[in-house]
């Protein structure tokens, strides 16, 4: 319906001028967006970027300028403010888990925990942040889970079920609980085992038992505080759905 506010009270002759600026310090993410908001808005709105995609900002830096129709400036300001903190909180986030891990091999992934309809951005920002992605969705790798195991009885029956109905087209990833079902995924030749919610002497012991035959995932109760004592049990992956479910929005005014 239009921005019945700004219509009522701005003049759609007047000019106006801004520029936005980070508040705290942060990784910079969704810039392209931005530009996208204000070309739907009003293609007179010139937009210029002052930072890099990715670049960390230090509080206080500008990083946009916009000139053009003051009344465009106005309705587009919070939508693209929006994106904007929203995808660079999740890259600040990834950023200091990436940090958090980087004297280690373990990389940093995220899960399918994010906001319906906002899930290809939010794993953009992940890899803005320095992570990578884990599947986009259910159609694009094979994720057998605790409840498919026990569905099928067990991880040998799982894994052949899906070997038989999909053969070699997908990677198949297999969620384990202990040590006995590590020891059935090794025998199964999956792609990737994901060690839930084990502790760290768990944790370490079957990162030993699967001696690098296949791609380890350490998945469950990962934070700031505890993510470079899970990196250094050797996993390879360490997947964290709180980059995208749980983050603080970067602050830009």
């Amino acid at each position: 319906g239009g921005d019945v506010t700004t219509l009522a009270t701005v003049s759609p002759s007047k000019l106006g001028s801004a520029k936005v600026v980070c508040k705290q310090t942060g990784v910079l993410c969704g810039s392209q967006i931005f530009f996208e908001v204000f070309k739907l808005v009003d293609e007179r709105v010139k937009v210029e970027c002052w930072a890099k995609e990715g670049q960390t900002l230090a509080a206080g830096r500008t990083a946009f300028t916009l000139d053009g129709p003051m009344g465009s400036l106005l309705t587009g300001e919070r939508v693209a403010l929006n994106f904007l903190c929203y995808l660079s909180g999740i890259a600040t986030t990834t950023s200091e888990h990436v940090k958090a891990v980087r004297h280690t091999k373990a990389r940093i992934t995220d899960t399918r925990k994010t906001t319906p309809l906002l899930r290809r951005l939010e794993k953009y920002a992940v890899r803005v942040g320095g992570g990578v992605n884990h599947r986009l969705g259910l159609y694009d790798m094979v994720l057998i889970k605790d409840n498919h195991i026990d569905s099928c009885g067990n991880i040998i029956e799982a894994v052949n079920a899906a070997r038989k109905h999909w053969g070699n087209s997908f990677a198949i990833e297999v969620e384990t609980r202990n040590l006995k079902e590590v020891q059935e995924a090794i025998q199964s030749n999956v792609e990737r085992i994901m060690l839930d919610n084990m502790d760290l002497d768990t944790m370490a012991e079957a990162v030993r038992l699967i001696d690098g035959r296949v791609e380890t995932e350490a998945s469950g109760g990962v934070s700031l505080n505890t993510v470079s004592f899970i990196a250094e049990t050797g996993v390879d992956y360490i997947s964290i759905g709180g980059l995208t479910h749980s983050t603080k929005w970067l602050d830009f005014s």
